[in-house]
């Protein structure tokens, strides 16, 4: 057993939500994630922590005593808060002025929502989580002029989460306008040119950049690759992976059998697979060093902790015991390889 206490090993709360709904299957409450959280043990090792969707019905901003509870349930169990996704659905970066100055203030609830966690001694290290929360078709109607737009406005949002010592981290998936594309997702983080910016890398999203979807013109692996073919994978990963490591502040750990899913109101992108499923074409502890060691091999020790992301499972997979120790197996594993 690996001696390496980094990264810290987290668990995400926000697939209870995501995908769920009305027009879906019902939101898995939030104490329900964290009790199957805090119970997962793989030889003795148990998660260091949960990263938190700031939605509703999890969490009400506006609720000034919403912070407290959150502490009291986390040190309950022995856990802690890292990365944060901000709901700037309620906006859009490429929206009306209004819509814009909503996104940014999503973002400011956030970091105020941090700062008061960090207060209480409970959020050690993570980032705020946003996207473009933009549709493709409407990115490409004008891809300069709204990727300018885009850009200023994560500009203003970086600006204020600056001001709370906070680095925002953007998640690149197939369906965020200027985000949908490894390069369209560098070209933008360069036109934001603000120091506390970055890329947030999802091993099952990220490998969807691999085949082009929503971006032919961006596609790496031929459309009639063989996605068994380890060594062409491996090239592909590592050309998206050397555009987006330098930028790269926050990491999920995930597999993908190269297909798209949507569920509820989530637009496709790339398919969560259980950490054990035979058809993921990735190498879980394998692929993930293509993000957490450089170039040269080394360690980038770029993020303190790594979280599992495993949005828009059936909620019979989310309600066994077994897949939290399946996936916390699967991280533990990556630490091993890839630790400190």
């Amino acid at each position: 057993m690996s001696q390496n206490n980094f990264p810290k090993l987290h668990n995400a709360t926000w697939p209870g939500i995501v995908g769920k709904g009305a027009d879906s299957e019902p939101v898995i409450p939030f104490d329900s994630l964290l009790a199957m959280t805090a119970a997962a043990e793989v030889d003795g090792v148990k998660f260091d922590g949960v990263d938190l969707g700031l939605l509703e019905p999890h969490f009400k901003l506006d609720d000034p005593d919403e912070t407290k509870i959150l502490a009291e349930k986390l040190q309950k169990h022995n856990l802690v808060a890292g990365s944060l996704v901000a709901p700037i659905w309620a906006g859009s970066a490429m929206g009306t002025a209004d819509q814009r100055k909503t996104f940014v203030e999503m973002v400011r609830k956030a970091c105020e929502f941090s700062k008061q966690l960090q207060d209480l001694g409970v959020r050690p290290y993570g980032v705020i989580r946003i996207d473009s929360a933009a549709g493709v078709e409407d990115w490409a109607k004008d891809p300069k002029g709204n990727t300018k737009i885009i850009a200023e406005t994560f500009r203003e949002a970086c600006d204020v989460a600056a001001g709370y010592g906070e680095k925002l981290a953007t998640e690149g998936e197939i369906c965020w306008g200027a985000m949908h594309s490894w390069k369209y997702m560098v070209e933008l983080l360069e036109k934001v040119d603000r120091p506390n910016i970055g890329f947030q890398a999802d091993m099952s999203h990220t490998f969807l950049y691999t085949m082009g979807y929503n971006a032919p013109e961006h596609r790496i692996l031929a459309p009639d690759a063989d996605l068994k073919d380890r060594e062409a994978v491996k090239a592909a990963l590592k050309t998206v992976t050397d555009a987006l490591r330098p930028w790269t502040i926050d990491f999920h750990v995930a597999q993908n059998d190269g297909s798209v899913f949507g569920s509820g109101s989530h637009d496709k992108t790339g398919r969560h697979c259980q950490a054990t499923d035979p058809n993921g074409v990735l190498d879980i502890a394998h692929d993930a060093g293509y993000w957490l060691r450089d170039e040269n091999g080394e360690l980038t020790k770029a993020f303190q902790h790594i979280c599992w992301d495993g949005c828009m499972f059936p909620n019979a997979v989310m309600n066994d015991q077994q897949t939290w120790n399946d996936i916390l197996a699967a991280l533990v594993k990556v630490r091993n390889a890839h630790g400190w």
